[in-house]
């Protein structure tokens, strides 16, 4: 397990680098570091480990080799998660191993509180985790996975914008937006739209 390739996964700002370990058949197991460091925090464990294991070792965006979110963007745990959620799309894993160190063990429970289905075995390297009270529970996770997953399907529909005419357009906002009227919907056209050569 001393040998290990370097993977990247495209994400909307850039991409997400990662190491791995093993053959893909193996066991998946995604290794999360902690604040401030990236995925060679477990270039010593992982020869340590079973084999028979695929290990992958992502670095959160923003770094080691991953690309940093905009700038003025914030990085908070909630994106990390997303984060997460969007290297397991991209290795097509329904069901894993988290292995999270530190701040990566906060986002490594957060991620099982939020998808407890994915997630075969929770191991915490020096982490305290977190906690919420217990009335908050069910609606702190039902609003956190929505809007995770939501994102994720934008992501994945995304296309070229179409092209509209200047009355098709007021059109559609019209009908998104029931309470405009046609003279508002046109005002917020005039800064809400661009004219391109298709329209």
């Amino acid at each position: 397990l001393g040998m290990f390739s370097e993977v990247k996964f495209p994400v909307p700002w850039g991409h997400v680098a990662a190491k791995a370990w093993g053959s893909s058949e193996g066991h998946p197991v995604l290794c999360l570091h902690g604040w401030l460091d990236n995925a060679n925090t477990f270039d010593k464990l992982i020869p340590l480990l079973p084999r028979g294991c695929y290990y992958v070792a992502m670095d959160f965006s923003g770094h080691g080799l991953s690309s940093h979110r905009p700038a003025g963007c914030p990085y908070h745990f909630l994106d990390y998660v997303s984060d997460v959620r969007r290297v397991a799309a991209a290795l097509q894993w329904r069901r894993f191993t988290l292995m999270g160190h530190s701040m990566g063990g906060a986002v490594a429970g957060m991620f099982c509180f939020l998808y407890p289905e994915m997630v075969d075995k929770l191991i915490l390297l020096e982490n305290l985790g977190f906690l919420l009270a217990p009335e908050d529970t069910e609606a702190w996770l039902e609003s956190k996975r929505l809007v995770i997953d939501r994102l994720l399907s934008l992501e994945a529909k995304q296309q070229t914008p179409k092209a509209w005419s200047p009355e098709a357009a007021l059109q559609r906002l019209l009908e998104a937006n029931r309470h405009l009227t046609a003279e508002g919907g046109a005002i917020l056209l005039q800064r809400g739209a661009t004219e391109t050569p298709a329209g």
